[in-house]
């Protein structure tokens, strides 16, 4: 049974309680299964559909919300910008209010980005954290990086699946995508020094054609303690909609299973670390 929420979250009327900051929206999300909590993050501009290929086997083991971001999918924008900052406290306020406690975390790209720092700044609401095409710098175009579309070019190509679900109208995606473009422009990188304070048992995945490139992936594995690895052979950013099966596989044995120890423990072994856990 599928269950959705749009009832919005105790406190956020106000802010979150304890944080100031403007009002929050109403968030829209969907829960499927029994068992643990599992929390998916989708990435920017997109909505929660974009698990639609993972639900069904993760919600096989976990009890899996999906809620949509602000601004995303069902829940409606609110004015002001979109920050990291409020995206974070917008899912700290979701782990608390509405699954209750601690959870499974699972986001990709842009949600990646928020779950990393809930998994710092709030390590007691992470059981074990799943990263997907994230990085510590901005998911933004970068003049490296391959041609990155513009801001015509995404409301041509997104808007229309935005208007489908959307309560402000599909006439309102342009406004959403520039705030979430400004705050890509604009959001700081992390220090990689920072990433050994993740506490929770981390799994990283990335496509080997991913828009985040191998050396920022890299920079989370080392930087993370209790971090593994799995680079989806012949996928992009969208890994999970392009393999979703072997995708599914990799992350349900993460969640379910106790990490088995390396023979030798090669790479931790110069770090001071092992992969003994």
């Amino acid at each position: 049974m599928v269950v959705s929420g749009d009832m919005g979250i105790p406190g956020r009327e106000n802010g979150i309680p304890g944080h100031a900051g403007p009002p929050g929206p109403a968030l829209w999300w969907t829960e499927q299964g029994t068992g643990e909590p599992l929390v998916l993050l989708h990435g920017g501009l997109t909505d929660a559909r974009f698990f639609s290929g993972n639900v069904p086997a993760l919600a096989d083991r976990f009890r899996v919300y999906t809620p949509d971001a602000r601004g995303h999918g069902h829940t409606p924008d609110v004015p002001g910008p979109i920050t990291p900052e409020l995206l974070l406290q917008d899912t700290v306020a979701f782990l608390t209010h509405v699954v209750g406690g601690p959870a499974h975390l699972a986001g990709h790209s842009l949600g990646g980005a928020t779950a990393l720092h809930v998994a710092l700044r709030y390590p007691g609401l992470v059981r074990r954290l799943i990263l997907i095409s994230a990085s510590i710098r901005p998911p933004g175009p970068r003049a490296s990086d391959s041609p990155w579309p513009g801001l015509a070019d995404l409301v041509r190509f997104l808007g229309p699946r935005y208007g489908e679900v959307s309560p402000d109208g599909q006439a309102h995606f342009p406004v959403v995508a520039s705030k979430v473009v400004t705050m890509l422009a604009g959001e700081p990188a992390l220090a990689p020094a920072e990433l050994g304070g993740i506490s929770s048992r981390t799994l990283l995945m990335a496509g080997d054609e991913d828009a985040v490139s191998l050396d920022d992936t890299l920079v989370l594995y080392n930087g993370i303690p209790e971090c593994e690895l799995a680079i989806v052979p012949g996928t992009s950013h969208f890994l999970l909609r392009e393999k979703p099966a072997l995708c599914n596989a990799i992350m349900l044995d993460f969640l379910t299973g106790a990490a088995v120890p390396a023979v030798p423990p090669v790479r931790r072994a110069s770090a001071g670390r092992s992969k003994l856990r």
